[in-house]
């Protein structure tokens, strides 16, 4: 059980004495913390905080001794759950994404060089890249080898691998859809 709050607690206060507020605060803040919690707010203990900021920054203007400041307490405590509330209800419906779902997505060239591997048409539109792009593909896509071992096998830099893989997937999307790029 918290002490009761002596009554020159709010003098002291006033007066800059650390150890009264810290009797303010051990006092009053178990009844605010018990506010916000039976208010239903998200985070109780944050909102207490904060509400003894606020009122330790304004200590000068209260008045009325613990009554006035018990008072100015709840009423920087009402405050503070009406502006939660009002955030709450303004802020968005934050909904997942669901890739499934999403209809605005096409499949990436590799997804469809991929996808036709057993159909044969792979090998031929493999053949219509330069060799470099091909083995750069060959190796990045269908033996899943990152860049830098890539390059090492192909006695190039990690940037020429990039270039050629770039080149080579806009070549394969270009022979997959060959209409697109008149569109653009």
């Amino acid at each position: 059980m918290v002490p009761p709050l002596p009554d020159d607690a709010l003098d002291r206060a006033q007066a800059g004495e650390p150890a009264a507020f810290s009797l303010i605060y051990q006092a009053l803040s178990p009844s605010v913390l018990g506010y916000f919690a039976g208010r239903g707010s998200d985070d109780p203990e944050a909102l207490t905080q904060d509400v003894f900021l606020t009122v330790f920054s304004k200590l000068d203007s209260v008045s009325g001794g613990l009554r006035g400041l018990r008072t100015f307490t709840f009423s920087v405590a009402h405050a503070r759950h009406v502006d939660e509330v009002r955030r709450k209800v303004r802020a968005p419906a934050l909904v997942g994404y669901e890739a499934d779902g999403d209809t605005r997505t096409v499949e990436s060239a590799e997804t469809v060089a991929l996808g036709n591997l057993d159909a044969g048409g792979t090998t031929g539109m493999l053949a219509q890249l330069n060799a470099e792009q091909r083995d750069v593909l060959l190796l990045r896509i269908v033996a899943e080898l990152p860049i830098e071992q890539v390059a090492e096998i192909l006695g190039r830099s990690a940037g020429s691998v990039k270039q050629l893989q770039r080149r080579g997937l806009l070549k394969l999307k270009e022979l997959v859809h060959p209409n697109e790029s008149d569109a653009q």
